[in-house]
């Protein structure tokens, strides 16, 4: 798997996640990735110091690269760019708007010279539209594509824990330039392929946004709780500890109240015979429920859900997460040491990729400009 990409070249103008996260996939796969950095490098460096000194964000994203540091204002380091791209197959970019044309290195232009370049551009409101000139940051665009608006409880909204729309769009990056790939081993043709922040997010939005649409629905903001069906949500257990579970069919609702609650009058009360009228009546459903999950520890009521077959998730602590009986692990070098992370999620013929080291600033800087010094000049 490691060797998929094995010779091709990718060249990657890039900061922050999106871009970095593209570019790692490629890594992961066996292509050569030069990430070229500013001077004082990718600020998502400083994000954090809380891995062995680096910034989680970027040894999580950077691994398997090589790191160049160029002044793109300088002309000599302009020639240097120019000489790499000369020889990719990939160019990657995600500065703010406008900036890589001004540098004189606008993706129409390097298609037109090199036609089997694969250029990939990743903006936070795309190419078109009264938004494209506007920065954007993953929080912004949680807020303006509407998932503010679905995520958090009756007291407000509630940012996603992690950096979705970034990761969105990075995923959809990666879709798009591995199709890129194909379609050039067909035609000997490359493309620009651009994503935006807002709409590889928008498109996640789909449901609500048809809900809204065509049946007049606003989705209401329901915490841990499934605004559609019930019981799907979160019950404290008598340890402090909380337990999610869910219910999928009439079926599963007769064995919960049976097997797992022992109340099997639940699944005949007149109130609770099907998911609207359960929806309908979540909080007198609740106030039946969440007695009989709060006399028992979380893995107790985990084991009855289990022997039910019931689907259940534990609502994990970070400490919980940290020690996770179905974590998968990969070891990555970095700067400062040895770094065990969370595995990529996917397995091939039953084995993990093997992970690059995370490069240190600028570390391979000098050799990447003698390699490339008789680049021609940027236009």
């Amino acid at each position: 798997m490691n060797k998929d990409l094995d010779g091709l070249l990718v060249v990657s103008v890039e900061q922050a996640v999106a871009a970095p996260y593209l570019s790692s996939k490629l890594a992961d796969a066996g292509a050569r990735v030069i990430k070229v950095e500013r001077p004082e490098g990718d600020f998502a460096r400083e994000y954090d110091h809380l891995v062995h000194g680096e910034s989680a964000y970027f040894v999580w994203l950077n691994r398997g690269k090589e790191s160049l540091c160029l002044d793109l204002k300088l002309d000599a380091d302009k020639q240097v760019l120019s000489a790499i791209i000369a020889e990719a197959d990939i160019f990657i970019q995600n500065l703010a708007p406008g900036v890589i044309d001004r540098l004189g290195f606008g993706t129409e232009e390097l298609r037109k010279r090199y036609p089997r370049l694969i250029t990939c551009s990743i903006s936070g409101y795309g190419d078109e539209g009264p938004f494209r000139d506007l920065k954007a940051y993953d929080l912004l665009v949680q807020a303006e594509s509407g998932l503010s608006a679905i995520t958090g409880n009756e007291h407000g909204s509630a940012r996603v824990g992690v950096s979705v729309c970034d990761i969105a769009a990075g995923m959809t990056a990666t879709q798009s330039v591995m199709q890129a790939l194909y379609a050039r081993s067909v035609t000997g043709e490359g493309r620009h392929i651009a994503v935006s922040l807002y709409h590889a997010l928008s498109d996640w939005m789909n449901v609500p946004y048809l809900q809204y649409v065509y049946g007049g629905k606003v989705p209401e903001r329901s915490g841990l709780n499934h605004p559609t069906i019930a019981p799907y949500g979160a019950y404290a257990c008598g340890d402090g500890k909380s337990i999610l579970f869910s219910i999928q069919n009439e079926r599963e609702w007769q064995v919960l109240c049976k097997e797992a609650l022992g109340r099997p009058d639940l699944a005949t009360d007149d109130r609770f015979k099907s998911n609207s009228r359960r929806v309908a009546n979540r909080a007198a459903l609740d106030a039946e429920m969440a007695p009989i999950v709060a006399a028992l520890s979380r893995d107790e009521m985990a084991n009855r859900l289990e022997g039910a077959r019931i689907a259940y998730g534990r609502i994990s602590t970070l400490e919980d997460v940290a020690s996770h009986p179905q974590n998968r692990y990969s070891t990555i070098d970095t700067p400062s040491g040895p770094v065990r992370i969370l595995a990529p999620g996917v397995l091939v013929n039953g084995h993990q990729p093997a992970l690059g080291k995370v490069p240190g600033l600028g570390e391979d800087t000098d050799r990447l400009r003698a390699e490339f010094q008789r680049g021609p000049v940027a236009e």
